[in-house]
């Protein structure tokens, strides 16, 4: 009976259960010992070298050397995009020359529809004629899901852009927590600019490591976050890339955006359709492989988690106001917000065209995976299966 067991116990080492192979492994503290088994599915194989081990896992790095995983959330795509927000109606809090309609009026006046390819529309009205100080009608939506930290990835062909046209893709929570702006710009404007709106008491941190350009005010360099100076303006980097907003984007196919928000601050990058990282297309972000952002807060004069908490995630097309109303006369763009507001033939472009909008969660991971530890893992995890097989042998022979 043993030598039965015994070459029981071969064949199992030859052909150990591959459900582990693809999951995310946990490892505790000592290295190499196994959190959780898995036994099912036994004629399929895995491949226990460390190198392997590591590269399934998509290991990323903390600071402190800790690490952690980005595992899916929530996605928001295809027909059911719409469901997972809220349609804002009322008037608009920036002063924008707007109409937000609801959400049975948005489907009426095909303000907002889902293509036969899962490619997602949101639009300002661009059909109706309006007499002067009419004003036009869009879309303001707002996730009912709630945040506090994660990893925001928005994948699309388009962004809206043109005179007298203001949009934003945003997170926001109530009161005085905090507002993330991770795309905004006005008219033709050619560089996304992000911002970050707080209470007192959170400021950029000068020489931080990110690619953009701080907004400027009186000629020097904003680094004040609190949203209740400066007629509500925060701290912004602009993105030095003119592939980053506007007609230039939308015409190379559009691209990504990715915003990072943990305990360790709030970073963002974008990256043009050609060069959109394949670990993003994989659906295995990994933020330590793309580089500097174009914008980040860092922790160091701005805590990520007491400044921003519960955000609902949001996308809007607001025209004129705050912004794009009190810029208008400097912009370049031809006679006045108001009278460009009139002609719907002005708002072709005024249009979101989404692919998807991932969110990300951060899962903390017991101790590290190193190539010692992975290779001590895989010894024991061979060890492991051979033992419980020869017992499971042991119990049917008996």
């Amino acid at each position: 009976m043993l030598s039965n067991i015994a070459h029981f116990a071969f064949l199992v080492v030859l052909k150990i259960p591959s459900c582990m192979a693809n999951s995310r492994l946990q490892i505790d503290q000592q290295a190499g010992l196994l959190a959780s088994i898995c036994l099912a599915n036994v004629t399929k194989q895995i491949d226990l070298t460390p190198r392997s081990i590591v590269r399934r896992s998509n290991l990323n790095t903390n600071p402190d050397g800790s690490t952690f995983l980005w595992l899916p959330q929530d996605e928001y795509s295809g027909k059911t995009f719409f469901d997972g927000f809220a349609f804002f109606s009322d008037g608009d809090p920036t002063n924008g020359h707007v109409n937000y309609v609801n959400r049975s009026r948005a489907f009426e006046r095909n303000l907002v529809y889902t293509q036969d390819d899962g490619v997602v529309i949101m639009k300002g009205d661009d059909s109706t004629w309006l007499d002067k100080g009419v004003y036009r009608e869009s879309v303001r939506i707002s996730s009912y899901a709630q945040y506090t930290t994660g990893l925001f990835i928005l994948d699309l062909n388009r962004a809206p852009w043109g005179c007298g046209t203001w949009p934003a893709f945003w997170t926001l929570g109530n009161g005085q927590a905090g507002e993330i702006d991770i795309i905004e710009g006005v008219h033709d404007n050619q560089h996304n600019q992000v911002a970050w709106h707080t209470k007192d008491g959170c400021t950029l941190t000068p020489g931080a490591n990110f690619t953009g350009n701080v907004v400027q005010l009186n000629g020097k360099d904003n680094l004040d976050c609190d949203g209740r100076k400066n007629q509500n303006s925060g701290c912004g980097i602009i993105e030095w890339s003119r592939a980053s907003y506007g007609p230039y984007f939308d015409s190379i196919g559009g691209g990504v955006f990715a915003m990072k928000w943990d305990e360790n601050g709030i970073a963002v990058w974008s990256f043009y359709r050609a060069a959109v990282p394949k670990d993003i297309i994989d659906g295995s972000p990994d933020p330590s492989q793309w580089g500097a952002p174009s914008a980040a807060l860092e922790p160091k004069n701005c805590d990520p988690l007491k400044y921003f908490v519960n955000h609902s995630i949001i996308f809007d097309i607001t025209f004129c106001g705050d912004w794009a109303g009190n810029s208008y006369a400097t912009s370049g763009c031809p006679g006045t917000c108001d009278d460009r507001l009139m002609d719907p033939g002005n708002f072709v472009n005024a249009t979101w065209s989404i692919n998807s909008l991932k969110v990300y969660r951060k899962q903390p991971i017991k101790g590290r995976i190193t190539n010692e530890s992975a290779s001590l893992f895989a010894s024991h995890a061979r060890s492991l299966f051979i033992y419980i097989f020869a017992i499971i042998s042991i119990s049917s022979a008996l």
